[in-house]
């Protein structure tokens, strides 16, 4: 296998079972210590509502990666750091101690059965696209805030 060119991805980050705070907390270090992944910038922690689930609220970040892992062995990782951290999927939207999305990787479009990037429903969600304004203004237009401008969220 060849080295790959480093890649620029945005992943979200979200729990609401247990000390959420924390929980993004341990998961940004293991994310730091993972091979392969460099962290760049992190947004501020959020407080937000379910959305299209049920559940206490949740606690939401978004953080940059720097990888030469192609986007398939991200979300693979991504996935076993869940699953290190508490991570059942005992249902669709289940109440969880963490959740991560690989939101963009570098400008990738992917539609497989496996991975969808960007991620489908960023843009409907306030949860996602005001963390990724504050650590990446460029990928998210302010027509995008303005549409989920209904959904509270507050800045922890």
């Amino acid at each position: 296998m060849s080295p790959r060119d480093p890649c620029t991805a945005y992943v979200a980050l979200g729990s609401n079972l247990g000390d959420g705070v924390g929980h993004l907390q341990q998961a940004l270090q293991t994310l730091a210590a993972w091979p392969g992944l460099q962290l760049g910038r992190q947004s501020s922690f959020y407080r937000t509502a379910p959305v299209d689930a049920d559940g206490p609220d949740y606690t939401n970040a978004v953080v940059a990666v720097t990888t030469p892992l192609t986007a398939p062995d991200l979300l693979r990782a991504l996935q076993a750091i869940e699953q290190r951290h508490g991570r059942t999927r005992a249902y669709r939207n289940a109440p969880r101690t963490l959740d991560l999305d690989l939101l963009l990787y570098g400008d990738a479009q992917i539609s497989s059965p496996q991975l969808v990037v960007p991620h489908p429903r960023m843009a409907l969600r306030a949860f996602v696209l005001v963390p990724l304004a504050e650590v990446a203004p460029s990928w998210v237009l302010p027509a995008q805030l303005g549409a989920v401008q209904e959904q509270a969220i507050t800045k922890l």
